[in-house]
């Protein structure tokens, strides 16, 4: 039984959790830049960082793919936003609406963990996106800011990281629940 973990990483946080899952899992981890041809896998997991442009890798990865008979996808997007919170659920939910067409989409099983961010390590264009953002939503009076745009405000230029290696279980366990599925 093939199966293959597959992460778009910029910054690390996304890289960790697919390096630590493969380390549970005993799944191979390669890069979407390295990622083979998956017709022949029964269960693909993709992790993927998100960014003001979407899933890193997702589009390029999946452009020419379905899901066949016997196979399994499971998406697991990374973001600095809390995936408990529903609107970061809607937003991630749209984004990967973008991405991918809605069979494609309807037929993933979906998972949404928590990634960090520093800004030292940040390329010059997200720094100054996350500038903008920052200057924006500080212009906004307290009371009407959501808690994420708070923990931005709070948390703008500095290293933080929200990663949980426990949050990786359900995914672990829709892994095994997919091989005994085949």
């Amino acid at each position: 039984m093939e199966h293959i973990i597959i992460y778009g990483s910029q910054y690390g946080s996304t890289r960790s959790y697919a390096e630590k899952l493969s380390e549970q899992t005993k799944i191979p981890a390669l890069s979407f830049k390295n990622a083979p041809n998956l017709s022949d896998k029964k269960v693909i997991i993709y992790l993927g960082g998100l960014y003001a442009g979407g899933v890193l890798g997702l589009t390029k990865t999946l452009r020419h793919f379905s899901i066949q008979d016997g196979q399994k996808l499971i998406l697991v997007t990374v973001g600095l936003a809390d995936p408990n919170e529903p609107e970061n659920q809607h937003n991630i939910r749209t984004s990967l609406q973008k991405q991918l067409p809605s069979k494609l989409l309807d037929q993933a099983k979906l998972f949404h963990l928590r990634g960090g961010i520093d800004y030292q390590k940040l390329s010059f264009g997200h720094r100054t996106i996350m500038k903008l953002l920052y200057r924006s939503l500080r212009k906004i009076p307290l009371e009407n800011q959501t808690k994420e745009n708070r923990a931005l405000i709070e948390t703008y230029g500095k290293q933080v990281s929200y990663i949980d290696f426990s949050t990786l279980e359900p995914i672990i366990d829709e892994i095994k629940k997919a091989g005994r599925e085949h």
